[in-house]
């Protein structure tokens, strides 16, 4: 059998509806870095950790309910009730909505990365689920190495992008210019 590839993509959150079921410390991480992203969220949990309070978000103090998927783009199923999590993902795959179990890998339609963030600079590490400690690992690496001089090289290029397009006719001449820029800006 082989391994499991997943499909790389960076999601727009922003102002999408997304839901986490669980209001431990593992909700309050998912949320948190939905939060993050713009994303507008709602916490479903019989018990909420206090630091959810302090978050821009829609505090559903209760058990979960099949209507709290509706209109949702994504869910997180953060809770310590593995036939509650299965639930949730059964629910939501119906629905055709993005979702994610903590630590259930099989059943999740999607998993997440660890994540370097020097804005606008974000590098994702992923071992596809076999061991999030490593990923972990691996992303304070590439943090050493991908610093914040990055950052600014990716908002700079990110500024000559609406001269580019008006001033260099192809798409290869937009391409070939903004890696010499590259080159001559890093070592």
């Amino acid at each position: 059998m082989s391994e499991k590839r997943y499909y790389m993509a960076c999601l727009d959150l922003a102002g999408r509806s997304c839901l986490v079921v669980g209001g431990g410390s593992v909700g309050l991480e998912k949320t948190r870095g939905l939060v993050d992203c713009a994303a507008r969220v709602t916490v479903v949990a019989p018990e909420l950790t206090p630091e959810l309070h302090e978050l821009p978000v829609e505090l559903l103090e209760r058990r979960f309910e099949s209507r709290d998927l509706d209109e949702r783009f994504l869910v997180v199923a953060a809770t310590s009730d593995t036939k509650l999590n299965r639930r949730i993902y059964a629910e939501a795959e119906e629905r055709l909505l993005l979702c994610n179990v903590a630590d259930a890998l099989e059943i999740c339609n999607f998993i997440l990365p660890a994540v370097h963030r020097a804005d606008p600079v974000a590098i994702a590490v992923t071992t596809s689920g076999a061991s999030p400690a490593l990923a972990q690992r691996i992303r304070g690496e590439v943090a050493e190495r991908y610093g914040i001089e990055y950052a600014h090289l990716a908002r700079r290029l990110g500024e000559l992008r609406p001269w580019a397009k008006e001033n260099l006719a192809t798409y290869e001449e937009r391409r070939d210019f903004f890696q010499a820029l590259v080159e001559d800006a890093l070592p």
